[in-house]
């Protein structure tokens, strides 16, 4: 970011400080959008730091006082001690506070935070009901825990969101610029005691830490910004790290529009190799979803065993076939040949939903399907069991490509490891396990990740608590192979199976989302998933879901 900006001010020779007063129009927006009746005589607190994120608040203190509100600012430190433009908005702000609108203050120590706090009168001069207060103490370059001042003042703004301690929260919105001061923005883990906001609003584009979680849960709603920057210099920066939205599920939609003339060959037929005796369910999920994201055809292969149970359970719409099994009832890897035959009518085969990894049979007939077919596949569950520690030849193409859906638990054993400590960066670890094996990785938990054999990773936004429920992943197993098989069936050689599963999970999350406002979160199961991805879809593209 600090390279954008430089570039934005060097090639588009637009001064650093227009992009400050940019910075800080937008804050100043977010503050008025979180002032019911407007900022006019509404008491604001301003906490800023010395450098260029304390210089964003001084120039958003300004113009609320200009608008009507009566804003007192507090530097944690002294003007002297700032430079460049942040200091010349504190000068300009230290001006305006020989007016009634402004009350500045300065505060280097502990001891000058106390007295802030607690003046002569035995009053504090920050206990007032502040209507919002906004965070400008650190930006992107905190790279240590807080200490002394900068601490305390964290942890007031903590009590403040607390209330009074007798069951009376204080109602001020707290608004932080760029990022929750006391994270790193470069990380998704918290490095110490930040500040839990409300709203963020991150300039050009969000840092990590605005994202990610556990960090991102500091930020609560997100803004981005747009200050100035061209969108061909942000290009040029050339991140590897991306946030999905509408636009792109949206896209795909559009792409694989039903047509007047379309019918269910045309939207693709997956093959669904799932379930054991005693684990039923989750291959009905899975090939439900698949029937009902908007596949043509669906057919669940699973133990003969299992076939009457599995059959019972699935959607009419759906077909079943009967694989050679254990003892155990597990499929057989004398299923194999069978079930490449049946793969030749297929799009994409999903594998893995209740398949059990226990025996050497499964395992060997998992691998084998997985080397040997010529369509792309989708791996979860105990599919994935099976294959782990992933085989070092084992690789994916652009032709046939290979989406690995792990939990946290299932992607440690598919890199071979038992340390948790190794997904503490998720991004890190799923990229390099999806360059080094030539994979798209679908790293699910709070803000799945979908990473690239290209090195890209896109975090989904979409979702909520309520899709951590049994079921879950088999349904976007599911969801995932039927959209794969109308993007394949659809737009065939230009089929893109990375654009695909992006707008699957944001379409997924959504549906889990519509079933949340519906239902709320407690009770959701994964059928409510499923049964709300054609309000998700119609959401995004009602033009393309209505008959012409």
């Amino acid at each position: 970011m600090r390279e954008i900006d430089r570039m934005t001010t060097e090639h588009k020779g637009t001064p650093s400080l227009e992009l400050m007063e940019n910075a800080a129009a937008a804050t100043a927006r977010a503050v008025a959008e979180h002032s019911w009746g407007g900022v006019a005589g509404k008491p604001i607190l301003v906490l800023c730091g010395r450098g260029n994120n304390g210089g964003d608040g001084a120039a958003t203190a300004r113009l609320l006082a200009l608008a009507g509100a009566k804003v007192d600012v507090v530097l944690l430190g002294r003007i002297e001690d700032t430079r460049g433009d942040a200091r010349t908005n504190f000068e300009s702000v230290q001006s305006l506070a020989a007016g009634a609108s402004v009350k500045f203050f300065e505060c280097r120590s502990d001891d000058e935070w106390k007295a802030l706090r607690n003046n002569e009168l035995g009053n504090s001069e920050l206990s007032k009901p502040y209507a919002v207060v906004v965070d400008a103490l650190f930006g992107t370059g905190l790279t240590r825990p807080l200490e002394g001042v900068h601490r305390e003042a964290v942890r007031y703004l903590r009590r403040l969101r607390e209330g009074d301690g007798e069951g009376n929260p204080n109602t001020a919105a707290v608004i932080s610029i760029d990022i929750p001061s006391g994270l790193n923005s470069d990380s998704a883990q918290p490095i110490g005691e930040a500040v839990q906001a409300d709203v963020t609003v991150t300039m050009t584009a969000p840092k990590p830490a605005n994202v990610l979680p556990p960090a991102a849960g500091y930020n609560g709603k997100l803004i981005v910004a747009d200050i100035g920057s061209p969108v061909g210099i942000i290009q040029e920066a050339k991140s590897k790290l991306f946030v999905t939205d509408a636009g792109d599920a949206r896209r795909w939609l559009i792409q694989t529009r039903y047509t007047p003339d379309s019918y269910k060959n045309t939207h693709g037929h997956v093959l669904v190799i799932a379930g054991s005796r005693g684990f039923t369910g989750a291959a009905a999920l899975c090939a439900n979803a698949a029937m009902r994201s908007g596949a043509g055809l669906v057919t669940v292969a699973t133990p003969v065993s299992a076939q009457p149970l599995v059959a019972a359970q699935v959607m009419p719409e759906v077909m079943t076939a009967a694989l050679a099994e254990t003892d155990r009832g597990a499929v057989s890897d004398n299923a194999v040949d069978y079930v490449l035959k049946l793969a030749e009518r297929a799009d994409v085969i999903a594998i893995g939903p209740g398949l059990s990894s226990e025996d050497d049979r499964t395992r060997n007939f998992v691998r084998t399907v997985v080397e040997r077919r010529e369509t792309p596949v989708v791996i979860d569950a105990d599919g994935l069991n099976c294959v782990a520690p992933w085989p070092d030849g084992l690789r994916g193409s652009r032709d046939c490509p290979v989406i690995l859906t792990p939990h946290p638990g299932e992607m440690l054993r598919l890199m071979g490891v038992d340390e948790k400590s190794a997904l503490d960066d998720r991004v890190v670890a799923a990229r390099e396990f999806a360059v080094a094996h030539e994979v798209i990785v679908v790293l699910k938990g709070t803000r799945s990740l979908i990473a690239a054999p290209d090195g890209r990773v896109f975090v989904n936004p979409t979702g909520n608590a309520g899709l951590g429920t049994a079921g879950a992943g088999d349904t976007l197993t599911g969801i995932i192979a039927g959209f794969l098989a109308q993007a394949y069936a659809t737009l065939r050689s230009d089929a893109d199976a990375l654009e695909t599963i992006i707008a699957t999970l944001y379409i997924s999350g959504l549906a889990g989302d519509l079933a949340a406002q519906e239902i709320g979160m407690r009770t959701m199961v994964a059928s409510d998933i499923r049964e709300h991805l054609s309000a998700a879809i119609c959401t995004l593209d009602s033009e393309g879901e209505m008959p012409t």
